[in-house]
């Protein structure tokens, strides 16, 4: 693995994110746990457009965002990341370790802030547990990362309109959440920049000390000419 040309963006884009979820922590916590710019307004605007049709589709897609779905996909992710049978047994436990324990650092920071969700007759899919940062959105979006960054590694033709359908799956699930009334905006803006930072965290870790010998980089994997043939 190219460990700088990997590692300098993911800690550039970890330092980016967990800089501003530290600042919009420090506005909810000083804000007392109430809604903030946008917040009150973009509820409001869900509650006046939630057709049956849409609630249904949206209860759907939020459903994706926990449980067992996001750990099969960040198992794929592994699978697509490692060509070979070695590499995958290395690559699939790191993706799901990202995850879970993305995950619980998480829920310890919403119970550090234990901020109020929103008012419950709003709400149309059920919940529990503090809100700030959305649970759903930081893991839908722990995952879209995982599954991006695997497809980049090993750049299938069609990558990006695969990465641009991951995407809006990993925003969709997170918007339902203000959708169904029981996130507010911020909430899952802070999910998504936690996971952000966590993903920057992870993938930087892993493209500086992951061994060399894996070759986790793009392309064909084949061996080069100023490569050794033998192990010493």
């Amino acid at each position: 693995m190219n460990r700088g040309k990997a590692a300098e963006p993911a800690g550039t884009l970890a330092l980016g994110a967990w800089m501003a979820f530290a600042v919009l922590t420090a506005v909810v916590v000083s804000d007392q746990g109430g809604p903030l710019y946008l917040d009150q307004g973009l509820l409001s605007w869900s509650v006046g457009h939630r057709p049956p049709e849409a609630v249904a589709v949206a209860r759907g897609l939020t459903a994706t965002g926990t449980g067992v779905v996001p750990y099969v996909l960040v198992v794929v992710a592994g699978l697509i990341a490692g060509r070979t049978a070695r590499q995958r047994l290395v690559t699939v436990p790191l993706a799901v370790l990202c995850l879970g324990a993305g995950q619980a650092v998480r829920y310890g920071v919403m119970e550090l802030v234990a901020r109020a969700r929103p008012p419950g007759y709003d709400w149309r899919t059920q919940a529990s547990g503090w809100s700030f940062p959305s649970g759903h959105a930081t893991t839908a979006a722990l995952t879209a990362g995982l599954l991006i960054a695997a497809l980049c590694l090993r750049a299938p033709r069609g990558r990006t309109a695969l990465c641009l359908l991951v995407a809006c799956w990993g925003a969709g699930v997170g918007l339902t959440r203000v959708f169904l009334g029981v996130h507010w905006f911020s909430d899952v803006a802070g999910g998504w920049l936690f996971a952000a930072g966590w993903l920057g965290v992870c993938v930087g870790a892993v493209a500086r000390w992951l061994p060399e010998r894996l070759g986790l980089s793009g392309g064909s994997g084949r061996r080069t000419s100023t490569e050794p043939h033998q192990r010493r």
